[in-house]
């Protein structure tokens, strides 16, 4: 897999992605264990195309790694507010729905949550994506190589007395 280029890989990967969002269509919404299978299946399909670029641009040639900073200070922000939304929109109670539904009404942003009603698809891939983006490469381990140390001074050496001082030239003689 290493030698497919970039755009192979995210061809392919579209067409994964494509295929999730297909059967995501297939299952529908109609309870809530369908809501959560559709958009689990679309945030799917956003997290491969997150990694088709981890893979198709390995040009570092390192080891799959999460960033813990990207996790915490993207991720979860957005996983907060994507999930507040996808729980507020599900078909039937249950599952926090109710409760999301009055705390957003208590803090006045109901209306806001209720806007993007046509668009938990999008967020799904979305929180798909941004999942994917906390995962990087590193790079080799590269070695340098050892440049040869000078030989240590012999014992002679070490316990020879230092050479006298001579004065500076422009020292008045002693």
């Amino acid at each position: 897999m290493y030698h497919l280029t970039r755009a192979t890989v995210t061809l392919l990967a579209a067409g994964i992605a494509g295929l999730l969002i297909w059967l995501a269509t297939q299952i529908g919404v109609s309870s809530n264990g369908d809501y959560w299978a559709t958009y689990g299946l679309i945030a799917a399909a956003g997290l491969v195309m997150a990694f088709s670029q981890l893979l198709g641009g390995w040009t570092k040639w390192g080891w799959p790694r999460i960033s813990i900073s990207v996790f915490l200070w993207a991720f979860i922000p957005v996983a907060i507010v994507v999930l507040w939304i996808v729980v507020f929109h599900q078909p039937d109670g249950g599952l926090g729905r109710n409760h999301i539904r009055k705390w957003s009404d208590s803090i006045g942003i109901d209306n806001l949550v209720k806007d993007f009603g046509d668009y938990v698809g999008v967020l799904a891939f979305g929180l798909g994506l941004v999942f994917g983006f906390t995962f990087d490469t590193t790079g080799p381990i590269v070695r340098a190589p050892r440049e040869t140390e000078p030989a240590a001074p012999s014992v002679a050496e070490r316990t020879a007395p230092a050479p006298p001082r001579e004065p500076p030239p422009d020292a008045p003689p002693e």
